[in-house]
């Protein structure tokens, strides 16, 4: 979600997402989640951090509390690592009902501390 954002920030930025532990295809619920706000991320592919260890970034941002603790060490060039984090609702349970709210209310989080950190570090003035 926090790519989908990002994007719809600035088409111009380059975003890559990726897990510590992928899996095999992004999360129904995140994906209707943010039709309801515009933004399509069916097309997108979960991919694994590894596959980024040792590549140069401006940015190296942890979204999941798990992924900032289990997060490697990038091998590359990273000028900022830091962790913005929120709640994983694919792992909340209830009723779907209570879950697509998590996934809506996770959903708002990151829109408003993502359009922040881009109006913050990455918009162009």
């Amino acid at each position: 979600m926090a790519q989908g954002f990002l994007q719809s920030f600035d088409s111009k930025i380059e975003v890559y997402s990726a897990g510590t532990l992928p899996v095999t295809k992004v999360n129904t619920r995140a994906i209707e989640v943010m039709a309801e706000v515009g933004i399509d991320i069916s097309k997108n592919s979960p991919k694994s951090v590894d596959d980024f260890l040792y590549d140069q970034w401006d940015y190296v941002i942890t979204v999941c509390d798990d992924a900032n603790e289990t997060c490697p060490v990038f091998s590359g060039k990273v000028n900022h690592r830091l962790h913005i984090g929120f709640s994983d609702p694919s792992q909340i349970t209830g009723s779907e009902e209570f879950i697509m709210k998590e996934f809506r209310r996770v959903r708002d989080e990151i829109k408003k501390e993502f359009y922040n950190f881009y109006n913050t570090n990455l918009k162009i003035r």
